[in-house]
C-alpha cells in the first residue's frame, strides 16, 4: 500500500504564467525590433550594466582568468576536464553509419554539428559557472564551429568566476548579458551579435520561458523548471543523510521539489525530524524551508515494485537511490534525468565535478526525454545512394506503386521515369509499374 507521511501543499505544475507569458513575449518583441539599442536599454534597466559593448574583451577575460586563486582554477580545471572526458567518450559512441541494405542500395548517417550555438549561464542569485562547463564544453566537444556565452552580472558587476569558467571552457565569444534580452539577443541576433542556430542552458521562469517561445526560431536543449530531487532510501541509511539531501537541492528555488520515497516508517520519520533540525543551521533556509513546506514529500511503500511504480510516477529531475541494492533501479526506472546510485555519491557530486551533465528534465519531461548530453549538439542526418541500374529500378517500382496508393501521381512519377530509363521498361506516363 503506498501512503503519505507528507504531502505537498502545491503540487508543480507545467503551465506556464500567463503574466510571465506576457511579459517575455513583449521583451522578445523589443530586442527583434530594436536590437542592440533594446538590449542595452533592458540590460540598464534589469540588471543595472550599462555597456557600449556587452561583448566582453581579451582583457577583461583575462583578467577574469587571472582574478582566480590557484586552488580555484585547480578546482576548475578539475570539474572540466570529468565533463570533458565523460563528453568525449559520449561522443566515442555516435558513429557515422554506410551499409548497403539492398544489392546497389547504400543508406547512411552522419552526425552533424550544429554550426552555432548560444549558451546561458545563470547567475542572478547564485552565480552558477558549472553550467559553463555543462553547455560550452559540452558544445565544443560535439564539434560545434561557434559557441557563444551570456551570463548576467552579479551584484551590478561582470560575474567574474562564469567568465572564467565560460573561457576555460572554450567560449568563441563571452557577453555580460541577462535574463530575456540575453536570449533574444542570441536568437535573433543584432547589429552587432550574429544570431544562433540552437540556445542551451538553464535559467529562472522567464528565461525558460523565453527560450519555450524562441524554439523554432532557433533549437533549444530542455524545456526547464524548477530543480527538482527525489530520494528513494531503505533503513541502510539514516535520516540525516537523506533530509540533507533533500534540503540540499530544495536550496535551488522556493519551488523545488524535494521527495522522498522509501519502504521504512522509521526512515521516514527520522528524516523529518533530522529536517527540522538542519533548518535551524542552513544558511539557506529561508529558500530551502520554503520549498520543503510547499513541495516537499514523503511517500511510504510496502514493496519495490511500488516503490518503482512512485519514482517512475514521480519522473524526477534527479534520483537519488540509498538501498541495499541501488543496481535494482539502475535495471528497472524508466523516467529520471539522473540517477545517483549508493550513498557515496550524491548530486551535487553530478552538479558541480563529477563529470555527467546536470542540465536535466523537469516537470516530468523524463518520461520522453533524457538530459543535455554531447548528442543534443550534433544532427543526425541521413543519405542514400543507389549504385546499378537494377537497384534504381527495382526501388522505383516500388515507390511507383507506393505512391499511386497515396494519389500522389507526381511522386510516382519520380520513380518511373527512373524504371523507364535504368530498367528500360516502358510505363505509360501517370501510371504505377506493375509488379511482374
Amino acid at each position: 500500500m503506498i501512503r503519505h507521511i507528507k504531502i505537498a501543499r502545491i503540487q508543480q505544475g507545467v503551465t506556464t504564467d500567463p503574466a510571465v507569458t506576457a511579459t517575455v513575449t513583449d521583451l522578445l518583441k523589443q530586442v527583434e525590433e530594436g536590437g542592440d539599442a533594446a538590449v542595452r536599454q533592458l540590460s540598464i534597466k534589469f540588471d543595472g550594466l550599462d555597456r557600449s559593448s556587452y561583448r566582453l574583451g581579451d582583457s577583461e577575460i583575462k583578467a577574469c582568468i587571472d582574478g582566480l586563486t590557484k586552488q580555484e582554477r585547480s578546482d576548475l580545471d578539475f570539474a572540466q576536464t570529468q565533463v570533458r572526458n565523460f563528453a568525449e567518450a559520449q561522443r566515442a559512441t555516435m558513429l557515422d553509419l554506410e551499409v548497403e541494405t539492398l544489392p546497389g542500395v547504400v543508406l547512411g548517417h552522419k552526425n552533424i554539428p550544429i554550426a552555432n550555438v548560444g549558451c546561458y549561464v545563470p547567475g542572478g542569485k547564485y552565480p552558477l559557472l558549472a553550467s559553463a562547463h555543462m553547455t560550452v564544453l559540452t558544445a565544443k566537444v560535439a564539434g560545434c564551429d561557434r559557441v557563444i556565452t551570456c551570463a548576467p552580472p552579479f551584484k551590478g558587476e561582470i560575474a567574474s568566476k562564469i567568465v572564467a569558467a565560460q573561457a576555460l571552457a572554450g567560449a568563441d565569444e563571452i557577453y555580460v548579458l541577462g535574463g530575456v534580452q540575453a536570449i533574444a539577443a542570441m536568437g535573433y541576433g543584432t547589429e552587432t551579435i550574429r544570431p544562433v542556430d540552437m540556445l542551451a542552458g538553464p535559467g529562472n521562469a522567464y528565461v525558460a520561458e523565453a527560450k519555450r517561445l524562441m524554439f523554432g526560431q532557433v533549437g533549444i536543449d530542455l524545456f526547464a523548471g524548477p530543480t527538482e530531487t527525489l530520494v528513494i532510501a531503505d533503513d541502510s541509511v539514516d535520516g540525516e543523510i537523506v533530509a540533507t539531501d533533500l534540503l540540499g537541492q530544495a536550496e535551488h528555488g522556493s519551488n523545488s521539489p524535494a521527495v522522498l520515497i522509501t519502504n521504512s516508517e522509521k526512515l521516514a520519520k527520522d528524516t523529518l525530524a533530522q529536517i527540522d533540525r538542519i533548518l535551524e543551521i542552513l544558511p539557506t533556509a529561508a529558500v530551502a524551508g520554503k520549498a520543503w513546506e510547499d513541495f516537499g514529500e514523503i511517500i511510504l511503500c510496502d514493496t519495490i515494485d511500488e516503490v518503482i511504480a512512485e519514482a517512475d510516477r514521480v519522473a524526477s529531475e534527479h534520483v537519488q537511490v540509498m538501498t541495499e541494492d541501488p543496481d535494482v533501479f539502475l535495471d528497472r526506472m524508466k523516467n529520471y534525468g539522473a540517477l545517483f546510485l549508493g550513498a557515496r555519491t550524491n548530486v551535487a557530486f553530478g552538479d558541480k565535478a563529477i563529470g555527467t551533465n546536470h542540465t536535466l528534465p523537469t516537470l516530468k519531461a523524463a518520461r520522453y526525454t533524457g538530459g543535455l548530453w554531447v548528442g543534443k549538439f550534433l544532427k543526425n542526418c541521413t543519405y542514400q545512394r543507389v549504385l546499378t541500374d537494377e537497384a534504381s529500378a527495382m526501388i522505383g517500382s516500388y515507390a511507383s506503386r507506393l505512391c499511386h496508393m497515396e494519389g500522389f501521381v507526381g511522386h510516382a512519377e519520380q520513380a518511373n521515369i527512373r524504371v523507364r530509363r535504368y530498367g528500360r521498361i516502358n510505363v505509360p506516363y501517370g501510371s504505377a509499374v506493375k509488379a511482374s
